[in-house]
């Protein structure tokens, strides 16, 4: 188990959020001083974590394309607008890390676009770009965690990888809940991917069933 620093919390605002289906919530939005990054990494506080008998959480990595302007190239909004509301429901906490393009940054994961439209796979693009396929560390999401007292949760995710750090960084995953399958014609490749590569737990019709 790797032990981290601490970070403690900086301030907390309440911020009325509202979706474009309609669908609107409040959440207690906190930010954190001493994340081990130095990134502005927030967390959003939703429903009652401490009525819950084990929190649910999600960490989502900052998706500017997806989250922002609905890009259908990617699952990211609707995994977004959907764990805000599961976690309000349940009681649970929502970490919005400012990892975008799984940690390469804006201009890079644009760059691995235009590879991918030339035929190579999301993590065959990182990878041609001299870049990790996956560059997160979710240490500072461990910080935020314990200092919000939070050291046992039901992860919200289809990723492994987050789940087994957040164990090796001492936090308690009790279990994995899955998220939707959120499918358009422009991510099909690129969920296999995920699948295939780096299993994602994500149920996906077969890609011979795909064509024809």
């Amino acid at each position: 188990m790797t032990t981290t620093a601490a970070a403690t919390v900086r301030t907390r605002v309440h911020i009325p959020l509202s979706f474009s289906d309609g669908y609107q919530v409040t959440a207690e939005v906190v930010t954190f001083h001493g994340l081990s990054d130095g990134a502005e990494h927030v967390a959003l506080i939703l429903g009652d974590p401490a009525a819950a008998a084990t929190p649910l959480v999600r960490l989502h990595s900052e998706c500017l394309t997806g989250d922002v302007f609905g890009s259908a190239r990617c699952d990211c909004g609707p995994q977004l607008r959907e764990a805000v509301e599961s976690i309000a429901t349940t009681g649970g906490v929502l970490l919005y890390l400012r990892q975008e393009g799984r940690g390469i940054g804006l201009y890079n994961k644009l760059d691995a676009y235009a590879l991918q439209d030339a035929g190579l796979d999301t993590y065959e693009a990182n990878t041609a770009l001299g870049l990790p396929e996956d560059a997160r560390d979710y240490t500072a999401a461990a910080q935020m965690l314990t200092a919000l007292r939070i050291t046992e949760l039901n992860l919200l995710t289809n990723n492994p990888d987050k789940a087994r750090q957040l164990r090796d960084l001492g936090v308690s995953v009790s279990r994995t809940v899955p998220t939707g399958v959120h499918t358009t014609p422009s991510n099909l490749r690129y969920l296999h991917a995920k699948v295939e590569h780096t299993h994602h737990t994500i149920a996906l019709a077969p890609v011979a069933s795909l064509v024809g």
